[in-house]
């Protein structure tokens, strides 16, 4: 498995003192009018969309088209505000894939935002705790995203998902890395659902410069030198090809979560600075 690495700028200057005030300002208020946006689309804009003519499908996939855009506005502040650079070469791959499962690592707390900025036709696994957030339920709802409740229940909201065509987001890792490593552990989830509904994975590497926006950083920690991500796709792991293994699901799931571990250690190398 390889994937067609990019060349990221030299690290931005780290700001300080009076310098650093404008980054924060710019920063916390990206953070602000996502949050706002996220409530005034909730409660305007998306409920339009999602009780416009159509089938079930028709809707959720106007609702994704317009998250995607929202999300690519909240990139473009965030851009503007000197917070993070997104390298984006690869973007026709991403969108030219349906009904496969995207698999990320997670260096930043904007990740998912960044990936479904560039995927018009895509949902994603949200942690149960976002479901009760007022700012963003409502987008999580309209938008079709699976809430993460339970196994069993967890993998039958995925097969239905990708049996649309549709995409899904998964971060193996389960939250973001811890800065000093490469990647955290890998869980089995996104493995598990690739050989139970016979859908293929597609590993996007983020690639970052600096550390910002980590794990051990709260959200209003604006970094004070812009974080250069690449975003970088790797080629398929076919569910096919562990199907043919010997051995039961759980054994083929842990071969190709160990394959899929193994594949971000050699494209990341280095960990996470702090």
């Amino acid at each position: 498995m390889s994937s067609t690495k990019q060349t990221l700028p030299p690290p931005a200057p780290k700001l300080t003192g009076i310098a650093y005030i404008p980054r924060w300002i710019g920063g916390v208020g990206c953070y602000l009018m996502f949050g706002l946006g996220g409530l005034l689309s909730s409660l305007t804009v998306l409920p339009l969309l999602r009780f416009w003519p159509g089938t079930y499908t028709v809707k959720v996939a106007r609702v994704q088209r317009f998250v995607s855009w929202m999300f690519r506005g909240f990139v473009a502040m965030l851009t503007f505000a000197g917070v993070i650079k997104v390298s984006q070469a690869q973007i026709k791959r991403l969108n030219n894939v349906t009904g496969t499962i995207i698999v990320a690592n997670h260096p930043t707390l904007v990740d998912v935002v960044v990936l479904i900025s560039l995927m018009p036709n895509v949902g994603c696994v949200v942690k149960q705790t976002l479901w009760r957030n007022p700012f963003i339920r409502g987008v999580l709802s309209c938008a079709g995203y699976i809430p993460n409740r339970g196994a069993t229940l967890l993998l039958d909201d995925c097969a239905e998902v990708l049996s649309r065509g549709t995409n899904v987001i998964i971060f193996p890792e389960g939250t973001r890395t811890v800065a000093g490593s490469i990647i955290n552990p890998f869980a089995r989830g996104a493995a598990n659902i690739a050989l139970r509904t016979c859908s293929d994975i597609l590993p996007v590497i983020l690639r970052t410069d600096v550390a910002g926006l980590t794990k051990q950083q709260p959200w209003y920690e604006i970094p004070r030198q812009t974080i250069n991500m690449s975003v970088e796709v790797g080629d398929i792991f076919s569910y096919q090809a562990y199907q043919q293994l010997d051995g039961g699901d759980a054994k083929r799931a842990r071969q190709m979560t160990r394959e899929l571990e193994q594949f971000y250690k050699t494209q990341l190398v280095h960990p996470i600075p702090f």
